[in-house]
């Protein structure tokens, strides 16, 4: 039997990160992969699916060079080698945490680990045999998550299409329907209707981007519509069929009719991989949907945590983020290590959406911050009166600040248009640092730049905009 201070089941964001920082602090580390190292996130999700995002800005940007005084003839592309070169971009990322295992001395173990019930770690093939037994004084369960169904309806990964199938087709088919409008509805939206795909997205909620500033959404939806993108809001779906090539999908509310398609995309979001780790046996309390944990990400099983995406403080869920689960790996080690660290901040989470225009948020919205008995104060400020905007030719979008009226603090921030998501780590240093609109008033910013927008919203706020 192997032995270890910390081991990690699962080597996303969240699990490698978990390890590095365990074996910065002195742990004897391993991590237990049955995939590629770097989980969903660097293989399957967030990394390769920017590169595809990247392809796409750049055939739209062709298509308006007479914009900007050029001209260029019988633009083409191939679909396979935009889809090849995502797929290397993944390659290259899963090789970056393979070499930061060696690098830090953290022992990688291929399969597939499971909790018995003396708290050991049974390791099993991809044929199901036991190959290995790991006994380790602390164990992080960072199992992350995977696309939910609709339904009982199981994805073919052709015609009925999970994220990953979204990202791996031969060929753009002629028409989409994506059910689902957050962020991965939102990006494969953008992406599809670039290469020309006739694109349709089903949202049972009222707006596009539903967790986002409605105002801010607002400004998507409208983009998404010029772009020929068309989107039925207050519409559910019942059901999808196969039937003769063709998907047909079922919708009632707003939008009454079978729709029929080439393929259909579902993005409804996510489940947590609780399945099959060990909790029954380990005596592990969960939620509906994901590992019951305390601040501290300890379960009520000693010597037992969870991180990430299958890991729940509250019932209710949280924001199932990459960035979100390397936090929780850093700071849940740093506990267990004794040290004295504060606890994460779940309402200075940054939020964003990589479609054109991105959109970015961090803190509350509007109506929330109303809900909650705040008395606000409002900043907005267009890009289309900022002179880098209008310089780059993207003047599409605004910053909106929400501040409290009575003491000044920045409550909320939310940005829809160009860099939008490099843009609010501003905002997120500010609500960290507990930052009113007078401080960001007083800081000066470089001219021209984008992020001048958020000095001009905060002025707006207080009346003391110069360039609007």
């Amino acid at each position: 039997m192997k032995e270890y201070d910390l081991t990690v089941i699962g080597s996303g964001p969240g699990g490698y990160t978990a390890a590095i920082r365990a074996s910065q602090l002195g742990f004897k580390s391993a991590v237990i992969e049955k995939g590629k190292l770097g989980g969903v996130c660097l293989n399957w999700g967030c990394i390769p699916t920017k590169a595809l995002l990247k392809n796409a800005e750049l055939m739209n940007t062709l298509k308006h060079l007479k914009n900007f005084g050029l001209s260029a003839e019988n633009i083409k592309f191939d679909f396979p080698k935009i889809i090849e070169r995502s797929r290397k971009v993944a390659e290259a990322s899963e090789k970056g945490v393979r070499y930061l295992m060696k690098k830090n001395n953290i022992t990688v173990i291929e399969g597939t680990g499971k909790l018995n019930n003396n708290k050991e770690i049974i390791v099993y093939s991809k044929e199901g045999n036991e190959i290995d037994k790991i006994k380790s004084k602390h164990t992080i369960i960072a199992t992350g998550a995977r696309p939910r169904k609709l339904g009982k309806i199981d994805f073919d990964e052709k015609q009925i299409l999970s994220s990953t199938g979204a990202m791996l087709l031969n060929e753009p088919p002629k028409k989409l329907v994506i059910v689902g409008s957050g962020a991965i509805g939102c990006e494969f939206a953008y992406f599809y209707n670039a290469f020309g795909t006739t694109v349709m997205i089903i949202e049972m909620l009222p707006s596009l981007l539903p967790v986002e500033d409605k105002e801010i959404s607002d400004v998507v939806a409208r983009e998404f519509k010029k772009s020929g993108i068309k989107i039925h809001t207050d519409t559910k779906t019942e059901d999808i069929i196969k039937k003769s090539g063709k998907v047909y999908i079922k919708v009632t509310g707003k939008l009454e009719e079978t729709i029929e398609a080439d393929a259909v995309l579902v993005a409804i979001g996510i489940q947590a991989n609780t399945d099959n780790t060990g909790l029954e046996e380990s005596e592990i309390e969960t939620y509906k949907n994901g590992i019951k944990v305390d601040k501290d990400y300890k379960t009520n099983t000693s010597g037992i945590y969870a991180i990430g995406d299958v890991a729940l403080i509250k019932p209710e869920g949280k924001q199932w983020l990459a960035h979100v689960a390397a936090a929780e790996a850093i700071n849940c080690v740093e506990k267990i290590k004794g040290l004295k660290v504060p606890d994460i901040n779940y309402d200075n989470i940054p939020g964003c959406t990589y479609c054109q225009p991105q959109v970015a948020s961090v803190g509350m919205t509007e109506q929330r911050a109303i809900n909650e008995g705040y008395e606000v104060l409002i900043g907005k400020f267009p890009f289309s009166a900022n002179g880098k905007s209008r310089a780059t030719g993207e003047t599409t979008g605004l910053v909106k600040l929400i501040f409290d009226k009575k003491y000044g603090e920045l409550l909320g921030g939310h940005i829809v248009g160009a860099e939008a998501t490099e843009l609010i780590s501003e905002l997120v240093t500010l609500k960290t640092l507990e930052a009113t609109g007078h401080s960001i008033l007083r800081t000066i910013h470089a001219h021209p730049t984008l992020s001048e927008a958020i000095l001009e919203a905060a002025g707006a706020a207080f009346g003391e905009a110069i360039n609007i």
